[in-house]
């Protein structure tokens, strides 16, 4: 009679049998129940562009591993997803295709949530939230209401960066090192324009302190903060404008060198640059101005760009030297940061040298690096050193002078010790249609009026035309501009601008603990039993800005009583890119060096059109370089599990990726050879057996091989998720299984059960086949991780190598607690020491416990 045929690993029905399985288990709900230990995994949630890329894949799969492992550990978990949804992106595609942006974005959405639902991921979509759903951002309307309370949100006017194509306002961290706008591509203008701030300077000494409680984060992405923040210590000096009663504050680090003072340089924005101008200089001056306006702020503070100014005829004096020195402009100092106004000092600072010499401007060296050094500079001085042509602190080594010259201007009120900032208040305002709109209403009357929190949200009218073009669409809709005042009923107008969507994701972790809440933004007990985020996984390209704000934001939503956390994120992954093979024309500038691969002969690489011989490179996967690789195309051909499994495998998670499809087939191999070992185990019949309760020589091995997997895999991945590592001992395991001849021993059951379970988290809809196929009848993701049993690891046997004169003679097993005597003895009465030792003299012997005996002979 034959055997039944063995079913064959069919990836595409597995998988799709397993997600409707598990959909009707509610196997990735949140648990309620709050006994066991939390554990929350979180994904930064994607923006929805309409179709995943591998990037994305590989962030996903990191998180659901850790979520799956985390279950199968004993702790309740959240996985929930949602979209970032607000932006520019959606509302120039909208205009491009004459559609809404919100049916652009609800159709993407619904395309992208399909694509994420394929993969398999246990995550809770009962949790989901889209940014630009009026249930989502009525909270983040309410959260600016809170700041506005707080005296945290504020608005000026400002000198801002202005795409004129995109026409809105740009962070500085979206306009590129050319000055141009890191969307449209348009050389970017500075405008003047009323707009709202966040001060969240308020909070920058707190948000650079508590970098040192993040020890779950990696030290570059702190070190990239702490630079943005950028703290320093130095001196608030002052300096009398000859002629007028008014003085320039400067801000310096380096006031040891005041003395070496030859110039005063005002931003080209400075209010005083009109009043200091002389009559002279004031055409100059004026085309010198309009002619900066239109530089963005990277443009014009750029290192490699020449520094370029003009004298404005006014002088100031130094109030150290009594001496008069000129006041310039010029466009490399800004208005909005520090006091838009620096000293000029040529002999100590690099750019200031340059200046001076560019501009024939004195160079006063007052610092030299020792007692009696030469004073003349081919280059600017900018180390420590002693004091000279420097009054009564000559001879004094300019780390004390520093402190001496300080006290010293506090005394005769020429200025003061402060700290101060890199970091500038967060500039939230945006000229466009598709964001939250602020919830503030302009009276005549009673000025600028909070929505009351009853008519939350603001929502976002629909009867809209948007061109692209001519400033906030929301200003050109009078119906929805004019309203009454809440307060006194006066005819009034409601704020058009729109908020920066990074406001959006800076609190949406938060929402996930009670995201269909419609009385209040979460529930307190709820949101303080859930947070901190365990283990947030995301891309380095956040380090600053995402992250910052986040971290600003929950110390803020604190401090309003809130919750009782500090900290937002306690475990930060910083996950590689995933690149392609690339095809570059060195010949070629732009983008039209890149030549797509589906373009290119791999065994003869030449660009097709004009026959040039191409370089080939690994770069980051994306549409213009023509090198990405569809998930879809990968899934449909290997598997969902296989697409994990090479993504897990390759690289180490902080790690770039490099994509291979030869190792993506490795992967494909690996998962039908344990398909076939627990296949032909489960289809064997079994006689499980032991001798009288005595384990083998061979069972005794496996069992070691198994516990030493289960050690191993679970250090991997508890902690440090090398997960590449893991699935090496995965492979290992089923290695040694496949070899082993003991398969009706419950040890050998074991085995394939402490594979399948551990497999799981990693392969999630074969891993649930076999565990089905063992007999089992609950899904594997709800059974408990392993845990290792130490006596196991002990081997009773060692092999023990026989040594003479250093040259290996042979190999016996042993027992393993053999002391140094009884190993010399078992080496001397052994076969290979009775043949090389007889008649011999041996003069000494070097026993290694565990590892050998040398016999030294005379």
């Amino acid at each position: 009679m034959e055997s039944p045929q063995k079913p064959s690993y069919q990836p595409a029905a597995i998988e799709e049998k397993w997600q409707q399985t598990w959909l009707e288990l509610g196997l990735d709900k949140t648990p309620q129940d709050t006994n066991k230990p939390k554990f929350y995994a979180l994904s930064m949630f994607p923006y929805p562009s309409g179709s995943l890329h591998m990037g994305h894949v590989r962030n996903y799969t990191i998180t659901d591993v850790i979520a799956r492992l985390k279950r199968m550990q004993g702790y309740r978990v959240l996985h929930p997803m949602g979209w970032d949804a607000f932006g520019l992106p959606a509302e120039n595609a909208a205009i491009d295709r004459g559609v809404p942006p919100a049916k652009w974005t609800y159709q993407n959405i619904a395309q992208m949530r399909q694509q994420l639902q394929r993969l398999g991921l246990s995550l809770d979509w009962e949790t989901e939230l889209a940014t630009c759903s009026p249930d989502y951002y009525k909270w983040t309307q309410w959260i600016f209401l809170q700041f506005l309370q707080a005296g945290l949100a504020y608005q000026r006017e400002a000198a801002v960066n202005w795409d004129p194509i995109d026409q809105t306002v740009l962070a500085n961290e979206q306009v590129d090192n050319e000055g141009r706008s890191w969307r449209s591509g348009a050389i970017v203008e500075r405008k003047l324009l009323r707009q709202w701030f966040f001060k969240i300077t308020d909070y920058a000494e707190e948000l650079l302190n508590d970098l040192d409680k993040l020890t779950g984060w990696p030290e570059r992405v702190k070190l990239m903060q702490a630079n943005w923040i950028g703290k320093s210590t130095g001196a608030y000096l002052e300096f009398p404008i000859v002629g007028l009663d008014e003085k320039i504050g400067v801000y310096t680090t380096r006031p040891d060198t005041i003395y070496g003072v030859s110039y005063v340089v005002l931003a080209p924005e400075h209010p005083l640059t009109q009043v200091i101008t002389t009559s002279d200089q004031k055409a100059a001056v004026a085309a010198f101005i309009k002619e900066v306006s239109n530089q963005s702020e990277l443009e014009r503070t750029a290192e490699d760009k020449p520094k370029r100014g003009i004298p404005t005829g006014g002088k100031v004096v130094n109030p150290f030297t009594g001496e008069e020195v000129p006041l310039w402009i010029a466009d490399y100092v800004l208005y909005e940061y520090g006091t838009g106004a620096v000293m000029g000092v040529p002999a100590h600072d690099v750019r200031d040298f340059k200046f001076a010499k560019e501009q024939n401007l004195a160079i006063k060296v007052v610092i030299v690096p020792e007692i009696g050094a030469e004073e003349t500079l081919k280059s600017a001085y900018t180390e420590a050193g002693i004091l000279v042509n420097s009054g009564d602190f000559n001879g004094m080594n300019s780390i004390d002078a520093k402190k001496a010259i300080i006290e010293f201007a506090e005394q005769q009120n020429f200025g003061k010790l402060r700290i101060q900032y890199r970091l500038r208040d967060w500039l939230i305002s945006r000229q466009r249609y598709w964001g939250a709109p602020i919830p503030v209403i302009h009276c005549p009357e009673c000025g600028i009026v909070p929505v009351p929190d009853k008519d939350l949200p603001v929502q976002l009218p629909e009867d809209i035309e948007l061109s692209g073009r001519g400033g906030s669409p929301l200003a050109q809709l009078e119906s929805w501009v004019n309203v009454p005042c809440p307060t006194c009923g006066t005819p009034a107008k409601r704020e058009t601008d729109t908020m920066d969507t990074f406001i959006d994701s800076s609190w949406y972790f938060l929402r996930y603990s009670d995201a269909k809440n419609e009385e209040k933004i979460f529930d307190s007990d709820k949101v303080n039993d859930w947070m901190p985020v365990d283990q947030y996984v995301g891309g380095i390209e956040h380090a600053i800005l995402h992250l910052l704000y986040s971290r600003f934001f929950t110390k803020v939503l604190r401090d309003r009583g809130l919750f009782n956390f500090d900290e937002p994120f306690q475990k930060l992954l910083t996950q590689g890119m995933v690149q392609g093979l690339t095809y570059m024309n060195p010949n070629k500038g732009g983008k039209d060096k890149w030549i797509p691969s589906n373009l290119v002969d791999a065994n003869n690489p030449i660009d097709p059109q004009t026959g040039e011989p191409l370089q080939k490179l690994y770069a980051t996967m994306s549409k213009s370089k023509g090198n990405g690789v569809a998930p879809e195309d990968v899934i449909n051909k290997y598997g969902i599990d296989t697409a994990r499994m090479f993504i897990l495998f390759k690289a180490p998670p902080e790690k770039d990726l490099e994509w291979d499809e030869a190792d993506v087939e490795g992967q494909f191999r690996f998962l039908n050879r344990v398909w076939r070992l627990v296949t032909d185990y489960a289809a064997s019949p079994k006689q499980l057996t032991t001798d009288n309760g005595q384990l083998t020589k061979a069972e005794k091995d496996l069992r070691r091989f198994i516990h030493i997997a289960i050690q191993a895999i679970t250090e991997d991945v508890v902690d440090e998720y090398q997960f590449n590592t893991a699935i090496s001992e995965l492979m290992k395991l089923s290695n040694a299984l496949t070899d082993a001849d003991c398969h009706n021993s419950p040890i050998y059951a074991e085995g394939i059960q402490t594979l399948v379970i551990m497999l799981a988290p990693f392969a999630p809809h074969i891993g649930d086949e076999l565990w089905q196929l063992l007999g089992n009848k609950n899904s594997v993701h709800t059974q408990t991780w392993p845990s290792f049993d130490p006596a196991a690891l002990i081997a009773d046997e060692i092999t023990l190598v026989i040594q003479i004169m250093g040259k290996t003679r042979g190999a016996i097993q042993v027992p393993s607690q053999s002391d140094k005597a009884e190993l010399e003895k078992y080496a001397r009465e052994s076969e290979a020491g009775q043949r090389y030792l007889e008649g011999k003299e041996v003069k000494k012997v070097i026993v290694v416990p565990g590892k050998l005996v040398n016999f030294v002979l005379g």
